[in-house]
């Protein structure tokens, strides 16, 4: 009989296929707490700071409103809420980098190889074109967005911006200026995937052109500018996206040649080097 004292216990109540099921839990739970926690820790450094990243943030604003303007807090609680609302987006934005770490060391043990070599570029372009695309709307979008809109404010009419609505505001554009430059990203993943191609996506150029100035009307405000603005760097990061996707692809290709290489060197074992190998394992129990 073979020796039972090497076998792993097993927990009462769960079988040998609930068991790695609950260690992925806990370890996503782990993970999902370490995010929390780092999320909560740039919070807590920031917080000193709240009115002073409000300042920051509505700068643009301010540098176009006539001299007579100034914004205002409607609420009661708004001049001490809507700081710290700010405070606790800017801490989810600093910590993205690491919230995409955790999620790649969750997921990166059930990868092959050849796809954690393509992921983790995927990971870090995505990551610099979230941050590109905000960068571009904060110093680029509102000084042009909020000099069209304080420019044409009509005649007796004056420029009092209620502070949560600029902070609704300007979150919005950040999403959507983030999301739109995610577009390489998306396009090298369609192509990896065998969604789509290079050449079909060539030949679909034109509706991404018309499809990104429809992204543009909705998810901007009602002016040219800012439409135009979000219009075309989305057209010029999807000709992006289609030129690397090829290397991508390329890269696939070599990692499957070399996996099929390596499968049509292995060679069975015989009848005999099987029996061999079985009694050699019965004599070392």
């Amino acid at each position: 009989m073979k020796n039972q004292s090497n076998q792993e216990p097993v927990s009462p109540g769960l079988d040998e296929t609930e068991q790695p099921l609950l260690y992925h839990l806990i370890e996503l739970r782990d993970r999902l707490l370490r995010v929390v926690l780092v999320v909560a820790v740039v919070f807590v450094a920031l917080i000193p700071f709240a009115n002073t990243l409000f300042t920051l943030l509505s700068g643009p604003l301010l540098a176009h409103m006539p001299e007579d303007g100034s914004m205002i807090a409607i609420e009661v609680a708004s001049p001490f809420l809507i700081p710290f609302k700010l405070t606790l987006f800017l801490a989810l934005f600093i910590a993205i980098p690491y919230v995409l770490y955790q999620m790649w060391s969750f997921v990166a043990p059930g990868l092959y190889r050849h796809e954690r070599r393509l992921v983790v570029p995927l990971l870090v372009s995505s990551t610099a074109l979230f941050y590109a695309g905000a960068a571009f709307a904060y110093f680029v979008v509102f000084p042009l967005v909020f000099a069209f809109f304080t420019a044409a404010t009509p005649d007796g009419v004056s420029v009092m911006t209620d502070i949560s609505r600029y902070l609704d505001f300007v979150l919005t554009l950040f999403f959507a200026f983030g999301a739109a430059f995610e577009v390489p990203v998306f396009t090298v993943l369609l192509v990896w995937t065998g969604m789509a191609t290079q050449a079909s996506l060539r030949q679909k150029r034109p509706y991404v052109i018309v499809g990104a100035f429809v992204v543009g009307m909705l998810l901007t405000p009602p002016d040219v500018i800012s439409q135009t603005l979000l219009a075309v760097p989305v057209w010029l990061l999807f000709e992006m996206g289609l030129y690397f996707s090829g290397w991508f692809v390329k890269q696939k290709e070599t990692a499957s040649d070399d996996a099929n290489a390596a499968s049509s060197d292995y060679q069975p074992m015989s009848d005999g080097e099987m029996e061999a190998e079985l009694d050699r394992m019965e004599n070392n129990d």
